[in-house]
């Protein structure tokens, strides 16, 4: 069970150091998706010190209000749609704030990028259509099903973003794919495979290593001598800063995506 707390935010449209976009909006505090990799963990801080990550979300219930008073004077720029939460999470059904939010961008003309790890982006293919700039984008960090379950335990099943992502390009809306974090030994197993599924769904596919931040590891440890006890000193030994793991990985993904003439990024 999750814990839903609601609360007033005092802002919404917060400027973003990330490349390539200029604000970032998060309509939830925490994730009900709960991935055991995720390191915006520390959001806990706010009201949560100890809980379990992705056992609680708080609702910003004023969210919409606060978006409307933001828009008006600032200068439009790209809004990413989330930095530290994902906007379609369960509870999304339910409150609509991701939906509220969207209508607010679109009358004032703010281009948006949504990042996502569920199919309930679906739902607002109405309102992304109508944008001058969107881009809509899954995470996906690996095609195996198995390792989805162990590492995003409430997310939509790989098969079902691989299909989304389909029906948001063939409707006219800019796609991308992030692989990432690419898990060692992990995520690169079927990872031609998962690149062939997404050849003709997406316009880019970027790619990020994972990032050990705010007490990721030891739940990812966790997970790995559960059900992957083997991989434990070889997944450990990738991420020392000596190993050249990720800078092989690099350029077997370069390889396999201009076999494939897909475009690709790296955010390492």
């Amino acid at each position: 069970m999750v814990k839903v707390g609601l609360r007033r935010c005092r802002t919404i449209l917060s400027p973003s150091r990330i490349g390539g976009v200029d604000y970032a909006v998060n309509p939830y505090i925490g994730c009900e998706h709960g991935c055991v990799y995720c390191y915006a963990r520390f959001m806990s801080r706010l009201g949560h010190k100890g809980e379990e990550w992705g056992s609680f979300v708080d609702v910003k219930v004023n969210a919409p209000q606060r978006l409307r008073a933001e828009a008006r004077g600032r200068k439009p720029g790209r809004v990413l749609l989330s930095s530290v939460t994902d906007p379609y999470q369960p509870l999304e059904r339910r409150f609509k704030l991701t939906r509220s939010l969207l209508r607010i961008l679109l009358e004032y003309g703010y281009p948006i990028v949504v990042q996502t790890k569920s199919t309930l982006v679906l739902r607002d293919i109405d309102l992304l259509t109508r944008f001058e700039e969107c881009e809509v984008g899954f995470t996906i960090t690996t095609i195996d099903e198995r390792v989805r379950r162990v590492f995003e335990p409430r997310s939509s099943p790989v098969p079902q973003r691989i299909k989304a992502l389909g029906e948001l390009h063939d409707v006219g809306l800019s796609t991308y794919a992030f692989i990432g974090p690419l898990l060692p030994h992990l995520s690169e197993r079927g990872l031609p495979e998962l690149l062939d599924a997404l050849s003709d769904r997406v316009d880019l596919i970027i790619f990020d290593r994972l990032n050990i931040r705010y007490g990721n590891l030891q739940p990812i440890l966790r997970a790995l001598r559960v059900n992957y006890p083997k991989l434990v000193d070889s997944f450990l030994e990738a991420l020392s800063p000596t190993s050249g793991y990720y800078r092989r990985i690099k350029s077997w993904a370069v390889e396999l995506c201009r076999e494939r003439g897909l475009p690709y990024d790296f955010c390492y």
